[in-house]
């Protein structure tokens, strides 16, 4: 698969015009602010900022600019913007659209107003994944922050409204003649549209990514008519499947706990339910994207595994980076500390989990079992920039930048550890199975006595990956 560069989406030179899907608001800045930030970053956060600040004030498109003015404003590289870009576009703030000339190429980037409080905190996606970032505390201040008290209930008055044709009536003005031409001035003039803004859409999944047809023969035998499954109901499924990982045979269970005596399926009860199993399978704990596994569009290992390098390469694109990291430690639960270095990972330069799963090895296995967050971050930011996207291209790029990988990590020592001189340091570096045995030997043929105690270390890593392929202690 070709790996695509940011130069190859878009150059300095290479115009944009900034457009809004709707008027924007003061309040979004806030909901802006508060709710979207904590899960795109505060570059994403000042990016969007920035491309609503060309706009005038009360108006929906603005003059074009060049992408190099961009970067002078922001004091940032082109390949920060366009990560930051394609974040804003994954979380539905904005919609990009190209066209290519011979000589030139221009971009219009449409800005998507935000979802309303009220949207997000019903979403039962992006509101989970915020709870799980900022914390119960936080996300409560939050909720009070944008809730207000309802006024008395209306229950016990009458409504006395007016309506219009008990206050208006038409008259017919002698002196107002109709002219035919007057018809054009009442249309909306050619190639205008009105200001205005519309409810936004909520992030929704492709139905396509979850397997309907499974999950209905399953539910064959307890009578759910098929009217049931309603478009917003199959909507609510492919959600809930991405977000707590359940599969077809597991979310007929959930499915069935929803069912209301009117043989209909109430979203809520759904919701609930599926976040109860989540929980109980994972001890009270919310899904964050730690917890995530390789897209299957991305996982490259799709045949029986043969041979050791697809074996390890179907447990990376099979198991989740808390599950890797996991059994890399020798089953103990991973820290909070190297929990946090892998999510920002995945937020921040947008990796794959099974990418992330070959950084976790790789570093572990180079660092002497450390996680360093400066190493891991120089590592991920160059597999970002890189455009990397399965296990396999991550393998590949780790064997071919071998050497610079090995000089990052030592430039990482001299800044964390102080050196005295009086003793020559003497590398400890395993490798995982993917490299090459040349390299294997290359890099360990001098040292016997070492190689002995890293050999002995490089077993018991073969050990907690053998029971990670196999499904053992991978919870």
């Amino acid at each position: 698969m070709a790996m695509v560069q940011h130069w190859q989406e878009m150059l300095p030179i290479d115009r944009y015009a900034v457009a809004a899907r709707g008027l924007l608001h003061e309040y979004d800045r806030k909901v802006l602010t508060f709710l979207y930030q904590p899960l795109i970053g505060s570059t994403c956060f000042s990016l969007y900022m920035t491309l609503w600040s060309e706009l005038e004030e009360n108006r929906l498109w603005s003059t074009s600019n060049s992408h190099h003015s961009l970067m002078n404003f922001m004091d940032l590289g082109l390949s920060d913007i366009y990560k930051a870009r394609i974040k804003l576009e994954g979380i539905g703030l904005m919609k990009v659209y190209e066209k290519k000339d011979d000589h030139s190429r221009s971009f219009i980037y449409e800005l998507i107003p935000p979802l309303t409080p009220e949207q997000f905190f019903l979403d039962g996606m992006l509101n989970i994944y915020l709870y799980k970032k900022i914390g119960k505390t936080q996300y409560s201040r939050l909720k009070r922050f944008f809730s207000e008290d309802k006024v008395d209930s209306k229950d016990s008055y009458i409504d006395v409204t007016k309506s219009f044709q008990d206050v208006y009536m038409t008259s017919h003005m002698d002196s107002i003649s109709y002219d035919p031409e007057d018809e054009q001035t009442l249309q909306v003039s050619e190639g205008m549209g009105f200001i205005g803004r519309n409810e936004q859409d909520p992030i929704q999944i492709s139905q396509d990514t979850f397997n309907f047809k499974l999950l209905e023969a399953g539910l064959n035998e307890s009578l759910i008519p098929k009217a049931a499954f309603t478009n917003r109901v199959r909507n609510a499924i492919s959600n809930l499947a991405f977000l707590y990982e359940i599969d077809a045979v597991q979310m007929k269970n959930i499915v069935i706990s929803a069912i209301t005596e009117e043989n209909e399926i109430n979203i809520e009860e759904m919701r609930k339910s599926a976040r109860d199993w989540y929980q109980f399978q994972h001890q009270d704990q919310l899904p964050s994207l730690v917890d995530r596994t390789q897209p299957m569009a991305n996982r490259t290992q799709i045949s029986e595994p043969k041979t050791q390098e697809e074996k390890l390469l179907h447990a990376l694109e099979t198991s989740s980076p808390r599950q890797v990291l996991k059994e890399l430690s020798g089953g103990a639960e991973p820290s909070k500390a190297d929990l946090k270095i892998i999510e920002d990972v995945m937020f921040n330069q947008k990796l794959l989990p099974g990418v992330v799963n070959v950084l976790i090895q790789f570093v572990l296995l180079k660092s002497d079992m450390k996680f360093t967050k400066g190493y891991v971050e120089k590592i991920a930011s160059h597999w970002a920039r890189k455009q990397i996207k399965t296990a396999k291209e991550a393998m590949e790029l780790a064997k071919n930048e071998h050497r610079q990988y090995i000089e990052w990590g030592d430039n990482n020592k001299k800044k964390t550890t102080s050196y005295s001189g009086k003793k020559k340091p003497i590398r400890t570096e395993l490798l995982p199975d993917w490299f090459d045995e040349t390299e294997n030997r290359e890099k360990t043929g001098s040292h016997k006595d070492e190689n002995d105690d890293l050999e002995l270390k490089k077993r018991e890593l073969h050990e907690t990956l053998r029971k990670l392929r196999s499904g053992k202690g991978a919870e």
